[in-house]
C-alpha cells in the first residue's frame, strides 16, 4: 500500500469498529452479560465513548460499576451517571482498546518502512493489523491478565457479590462487592497505553490495583511497548545506532519530568493519595502515565504538588517521552526532521536524515503535524473562556480552575489520548512523510549532521523543549506554574 491507501484502510477499519461498539453501548440493556440490569447509554454518551476508546483517548464519562442505585442490593452511586454491562466492558471497551493500540503500532511501523533503503511501499495495513494483534497484544495481555489475577485483581462474569460486613452479625448489614472482567481490561489498558479503567476511581480502586506489586507491574506495562518501538526503529532501517537519538532523547525528557515532579520535596501521603502507594509511587505513576500518554491514575491529581502537574503537562504536550505506542516514535521522528532542518539552517548544510535529503515539502508536513496539537488545544481553551463556558461550569478563574480546563483539553487532544482530529490528522501527515521517502535518492556522503551522536541527542532535546515551551508556555504559566508559586506563598 501507498501512504494514502494505508491511511484510509486504518481510518475505515477504525470507524467500522466504532460503529460496532456504538451498537453494543446503546443496546446493552437487551444484550446478554448484564446481570446488574444497566440501561443502554444515550446516543451522545455512546458516541462520545466510542470516539474516546477508538482513538486511544479513554476519557470516561461514566462509572464502569455505576448507575445501580435504583437496583436492589446494589451500592448507591451517583444518579444519572451511566454504567456498563460486562458485555460492554469486554466487547466494546476492551475491544476498542486492543484495536486502537494495534492501529498505533501499525502506523508507526508503516512510517518507518518509508525510511528503509530500497523500500517499495509502506506495507499492508490488514496484514500489519492482524500480526500486531495476534503476535503482540493478545499473547502479552493473556500473560499479564494471569499475573493480575495472581496479584488479586478479579476476573469473573458471576455478577456483583453481596456479603455481610463486620457489623453483619448484629445488624445484618451487607456490602456489594463490585467485580467483573477487571484483570483483562487492566492488562490491555496499560499495555496498549490506553488508560481509563474498569472502575470510576481508576487504579486507585483496590480491586483494580490491589498492592504495590500490582502498581509496579502496571507501570512496567505502560513503558514496555513505547520503549520497545524505539529499538524497532533502528532494527527495521538496519541502523541500530539510529535508535540512540530516539531512545536517549525520549528518556532525557522523561528524566527531566521526574526531576521537576520531585523537586519540591519527597511527596508524602495526603488527601487524595492512596496509603497503599504513598506519595512517591503516586507521583512516579503520574509522570509515567503522561509520559507514555496512557492517562490512568492511582491517585487524585488534586493531591499532588503543582510541579507534578507541570511534568504531566510536559508529557502530554511533547507526546514523545517516549509517548504512546507507535505515535510516540512517529512524533520523535517528526522532531528529528525539524531539528535536522534547524541545524541545517544554522550551519549552512543541506538538511538530511538517514542519507535522505529533507525537502521543503517534508518540513511543511512535519510542521503542520506539530501545529495540529496546539491548534486543537489552545483554540477551544480560548473559546471556553471567551464565551463564558468556563465560568458556567463553576471551575473559577484562578490557577486551579484554569489548570483543570487546560488539562481536560490537553488530555483529549494528546494521544493521552487523541480526539478524532488529534489522532488521525498527525497520523495521516506522518504517513505521508514516510511515503515521500520511498524511492528517494540517498546521498552517498554525509552532507549533514550525524544523527546518531550524543551531541545531536542533546540538540534534539533542546529543540523539543524550545518548540513546546514557545507554544504552550503562556498557558502553563497561568496554570500549574502560577499554582506552584501561589502554593509557596500559602504554604503548600
Amino acid at each position: 500500500m501507498g501512504w494514502k491507501e494505508y491511511f484510509l484502510a486504518a481510518l475505515f477499519v477504525n470507524i467500522f469498529q466504532m460503529a460496532i461498539a456504538f451498537v453494543i453501548f446503546s443496546l446493552q440493556d437487551v444484550l446478554p452479560l448484564n446481570p446488574q440490569g444497566f440501561p443502554g447509554l444515550s446516543w451522545d454518551s455512546a458516541f462520545m465513548q466510542v470516539i474516546s476508546f477508538g482513538t486511544n483517548t479513554n476519557l470516561q464519562h461514566y462509572n464502569g460499576e455505576g448507575l445501580c442505585n435504583q437496583l436492589p442490593n446494589c451500592a448507591a452511586l451517583t444518579p444519572g451517571v451511566p454504567g456498563l454491562s460486562y458485555l460492554s466492558q469486554m466487547m466494546a471497551v476492551q475491544f476498542l482498546q486492543f484495536t486502537s493500540a494495534t492501529t498505533g503500532i501499525c502506523v508507526a511501523v508503516a512510517m518507518i518502512r518509508g525510511f528503509i533503503t530500497h523500500s517499495k511501499d509502506l506495507g499492508n495495513f490488514y496484514v500489519d493489523f492482524t500480526r500486531s494483534l495476534t503476535r503482540i497484544l493478545l499473547p502479552l495481555c493473556f500473560v499479564a491478565s494471569l499475573v493480575f489475577v495472581g496479584l488479586g485483581t478479579p476476573q469473573t462474569l458471576t455478577g456483583y457479590q453481596i456479603v455481610k460486613t463486620v457489623e453483619g452479625a448484629t445488624t445484618q448489614a451487607t456490602q456489594t462487592i463490585l467485580v467483573g472482567p477487571v484483570a483483562s481490561l487492566v492488562s490491555i489498558m496499560q499495555l496498549g497505553t490506553n488508560g481509563g479503567g474498569y472502575y470510576g476511581a481508576n487504579s486507585a480502586y483496590p480491586f483494580q490495583n490491589p498492592s504495590p506489586a500490582s502498581d509496579i507491574f502496571q507501570i512496567f506495562l505502560m513503558l514496555l511497548i513505547p520503549t520497545s518501538l524505539c529499538f524497532v526503529f533502528g532494527q527495521l532501517i538496519g541502523k541500530k545506532r539510529e535508535t540512540r537519538p530516539i531512545l536517549w532523547g525520549a528518556y532525557a525528557l522523561f528524566a527531566l519530568d521526574l526531576l521537576i515532579a520531585f523537586t519540591p520535596n519527597l511527596p508524602v501521603v495526603g488527601p487524595g493519595m492512596e496509603v497503599r502507594f504513598g506519595g512517591f509511587f503516586s507521583t512516579f505513576w503520574t509522570v509515567v502515565t503522561t509520559a507514555v500518554t496512557t492517562g490512568s491514575l492511582n491517585a487524585s491529581l488534586s493531591a499532588v504538588n503543582p510541579l507534578v502537574i507541570l511534568s504531566a503537562f510536559n508529557g502530554m504536550l511533547i507526546q514523545a517521552t517516549p509517548g504512546g505506542k507507535g505515535v510516540g516514535v512517529m512524533y520523535m521522528v517528526m522532531f528529528i526532521v525539524l531539528t535536522v532542518f534547524i541545524v541545517g539552517l544554522m550551519s549552512g548544510r543541506t538538511p538530511e536524515y538517514l542519507g535522505l535529503k529533507i525537502t521543503a515539502r517534508d518540513v511543511k508536513l512535519v510542521m503542520i503535524a506539530f501545529l495540529v496539537h496546539p491548534v486543537i488545544v489552545l483554540i477551544p481553551m480560548v473559546l471556553a473562556y471567551s464565551t463564558g463556558a468556563a465560568s458556567a461550569i463553576g471551575v473559577g478563574t484562578n490557577s486551579v480552575g484554569f489548570t483543570k480546563i487546560f488539562y481536560e483539553f490537553t488530555s483529549a487532544a494528546a494521544n493521552n489520548g487523541s480526539d478524532f482530529l488529534g489522532r488521525f490528522t498527525p497520523i495521516g501527515l506522518l504517513l505521508a512523510l514516510g511515503g515521500s521517502m520511498i524511492n528517494r535518492k540517498r546521498l552517498t556522503t554525509e552532507a549533514g549532521v550525524r544523527t546518531d551522536s550524543p551531541l545531536f541527542s542533546l540538540i534534539l532535546v533542546g529543540s523539543i523543549l524550545v518548540l513546546v515551551l514557545l507554544t504552550f508556555f503562556p498557558f502553563l504559566a497561568l496554570g500549574p506554574i502560577l499554582g506552584f508559586f501561589q502554593g509557596r506563598v500559602n504554604g503548600f
